[in-house]
């Protein structure tokens, strides 16, 4: 496996050993020792998400607040999807910055997401199915989130606005500047 540290602090691109021949390929997908060597983290994931969706949706912007926030470790299994981690850490260098990186099968690239980050996606294929990890169990109270067109944050989700499909609880998410951690 491959480590790369993006322009965000401990948030890593993964690129795992992919040992193909005429029968398909192999690849390991996720090894904990090799993760937190090569990362310097000590990570503990405790549950695995998949979503599957179509072209245009996204899903996000979506954090834990607290003693429940997550760091996860995002991939796509079939498809291709524009994945987005913003940095919410007040402490932070890179606070409110965010990374774009496309995720898909083809290059089957992993994105980990630390704690204290907003993150989404949006879906660029026809279909995709997407798979995450989290270190920490999902709490409904705990959850938070940026709206998608934030004027601050100004992402390109490289496609058309007219063309997004998104939850009716993501179209009211707060403006960057008004999430309260």
């Amino acid at each position: 496996m491959i480590v790369k540290e993006t322009k965000l602090k401990e948030c890593f691109l993964l690129e795992p050993k992919v040992f193909g021949d005429d029968r398909g390929y192999f690849l390991e997908s996720y090894n904990q020792n090799a993760f937190n060597e090569l990362t310097g983290l000590d990570v503990q994931f405790v549950q695995d998400n998949e979503s599957f969706s179509t072209r245009g949706v996204l899903r996000g912007l979506h954090f834990q607040r607290g003693e429940h926030a997550q760091a996860k470790l995002v991939r796509v299994i079939q498809g291709s999807v524009l994945d987005i981690a913003v940095d919410l850490r007040k402490d932070s260098d890179t606070f409110g910055e965010y990374i774009a990186v496309e995720l898909n099968s083809d290059n089957k690239k992993q994105l980990f997401v630390p704690r204290g980050f907003a993150h989404g996606f949006v879906v660029l294929s026809e279909t995709a199915l997407f798979s995450y990890k989290c270190d920490n169990f999902y709490n409904k109270a705990s959850e938070g989130g940026i709206i998608y067109n934030d004027n601050t944050l100004n992402i390109d989700w490289k496609i058309e606005a007219s063309e997004l499909i998104i939850s009716e609880k993501d179209v009211i998410l707060p403006n960057f500047e008004n999430v309260i951690l």
